[in-house]
């Protein structure tokens, strides 16, 4: 055929090749405002560093060859033995092992890590979601063995390493270790105190052997696993290690796979112990109180990773607006499309400002900081990430049809976008820790501190923190408006953050649309008054 009939015009070339840190505004300015002086200029360096590492059109490409290559079960090996190893496409190791030399595991001790470090994850999740996953459960597991000192003296060098090593042998011949977690079983799904998993005690002190099956355990490659089992003692934390002291295998029967909506580059597998080799983390029946420093930090991993979701998501669909033209000019310039954009745009922002809030709150450590994240890490799990997918859809939307075809990494998107929703607790179960946590006083006093340090400067933010204690003063029957009080309590919290810090641009328009009621239900219904054209540039993400 004539190439002339070919002639491509009016696309929007790849964004690649660009710093995923830099371009990003609000993830700047909040690295800026949270990172102590000491520690600002190494920060900054490093996450610059890493965040032309994510824009780059190399590790870009791994993490589509890693989500088109899903990991593979090998239960036996050629001889009948079995093995329950995964096996995972090239791209998976070398993202896994960038993310570890990134500091992602590394938290915990260094100064301004949290926040350094969830500025990191927020970049990884667009690159890779998948190897998020086992990233996330290796940083947040260091509390959880902090119930124990010797086991945390014992594995914490080497959770927080920054070498990858993905050989199965025993950890303490490796210079770095990975940690998955098993909790959910068939019968109970988030009500673990139903778990049926038997732990019985050994002659060794300290040590049980597990019986039963877990439903879904996360990254079944790690080196180690935190589980609950029910001990005579009661529902009791473990820590099942891969592989056991002496080379043998211990006994970790992966019966299959998920096949999952998104996360495709992870793996999720159901598995059985039998006889399995466990070590007891903090006192019998008290499980749950132990594992729970594990599940909050995981737990603002999901924020996290919802915001660094929303953020590719908005940084595509302004992209392809800045260069496509129609109907006679470019649609970043269309009064509509920019009325959408600026409201995808507002709810990025909002997401990134709180998550790196609640981070920085993890690197104070300070009493009232302790409160304020018991109550505002459920709520902001519970609405960050049920803002992701409605996001991740309309973005797409804003490419068209192309959007919709696989090459533009939209779809790739759009299926991530619930997953943070229902992991770590879907949202019934924060909307009820959010009502468990206010039983303190303390909580509470914590969150009216903090959002009211913004009082005076908003007007529709002052109707709603009064609209809110007035939902607190009566908690009649408050089960059934549980996740009502929920959303109430996250957007409020957002709000005071960017009437505080945002540009006053930003601040206008989310105070009208989320909390004035000055706004549809849809995208892209914010007032026409407001000074959308700010908005839209503040989030290009400028290569």
């Amino acid at each position: 055929m004539a190439g002339s009939t070919h002639t491509v015009t009016n696309q929007a070339p790849p964004l690649v090749q660009y710093d995923v840190f830099g371009s990003d505004r609000a993830l700047l300015e909040a690295v800026e405002r949270h990172l102590a002086p000491e520690a600002r200029e190494d920060g900054l360096a490093e996450l610059s560093a890493l965040g032309r590492t994510c824009g780059s059109a190399q590790v870009q490409e791994w993490g589509v060859q890693a989500d088109e290559n899903p990991p593979r079960l090998r239960t036996h090996d050629r001889y009948g033995h079995r093995i329950d190893e995964v096996d995972f496409h090239p791209a998976w190791h070398r993202l896994l092992g960038k993310g570890v030399s990134a500091g992602l595991t590394a938290a915990w001790g260094r100064p301004g890590g949290h926040v350094r470090r969830a500025a990191a994850f927020l970049m990884w999740t667009q690159v890779d979601a998948g190897t998020c996953c086992p990233l996330s459960m290796t940083h947040a597991a260091v509390p959880a063995l902090r119930a124990d000192p010797e086991l945390a003296a014992e594995w914490e060098p080497r959770l927080t390493s920054v070498i990858y090593d993905r050989a199965l042998r025993p950890a303490g011949q490796k210079p770095g270790a990975l940690f998955g977690m098993g909790m959910t079983e068939k019968q109970g799904g988030s009500d673990v105190r139903s778990n049926t998993t038997a732990a019985r005690p050994l002659a060794e002190d300290g040590t049980y052997a597990l019986t039963g099956h877990k439903w879904f355990c996360s990254a079944p490659m790690s080196d180690a696993f935190l589980v609950l089992a029910q001990a005579p003692g009661g529902l009791t934390c473990f820590l099942v290690p891969r592989v056991l002291e002496d080379g043998s295998r211990n006994v970790f029967a992966l019966q299959r796979l998920k096949d999952k909506l998104g996360n495709r580059s992870n793996a999720s597998a159901e598995v059985e112990f039998d006889g399995t080799w466990a070590r007891r983390v903090g006192e019998e029946g008290r499980g749950v109180r132990t594992i729970i420093g594990m599940v909050s930090a995981t737990r603002l991993d999901c924020v996290l990773g919802s915001a660094g979701l929303m953020r590719q998501a908005v940084a595509q669909a302004v992209h392809h607006c800045a260069h496509r033209e129609a109907f006679g000019g470019k649609l970043l310039d269309k009064p509509l499309m920019r009325n959408v954009l600026a409201d995808l745009a507002l709810e990025s922002e909002a997401a990134t400002t709180l998550g790196l809030r609640l981070a920085a709150a993890y690197d104070d450590g300070g009493e009232q900081e302790r409160a304020l994240l018991r109550i505002a890490v459920p709520a902001a799990k519970y609405w960050v990430t049920k803002r992701c997918a409605p996001v991740a859809v309309e973005a797409a939307e804003c490419l068209g049809g192309n959007g919709y075809v696989e090459e533009s990494g939209m779809p790739r998107l759009v299926r991530e976008s619930p997953l943070n929703s229902i992991w770590e607790g879907a949202g019934n179960v924060q909307a009820l820790d959010v009502l468990r946590a206010l039983r303190d006083p303390a909580t509470l006093d914590a969150y009216l501190r903090e959002v009211g340090r913004a009082r005076g400067a908003d007007h529709r933010l002052d109707a709603a923190i009064k609209g809110l204690l007035t939902e607190l003063a009566d908690l009649e029957g408050v089960e059934g408006r549980a996740r009502r009080l929920t959303e109430r309590l996250a957007l409020v919290l957002q709000g005071s953050l960017l009437v505080r810090y945002a540009p006053p641009e930003v601040a206008d328009a989310f105070c009208a649309g989320r909390l004035g009621g000055d706004a549809g239900t849809a995208f892209g219904t914010l007032p026409a008054t407001l000074d959308l054209t700010t908005i839209t540039t503040r989030a290009h993400p400028t290569p």
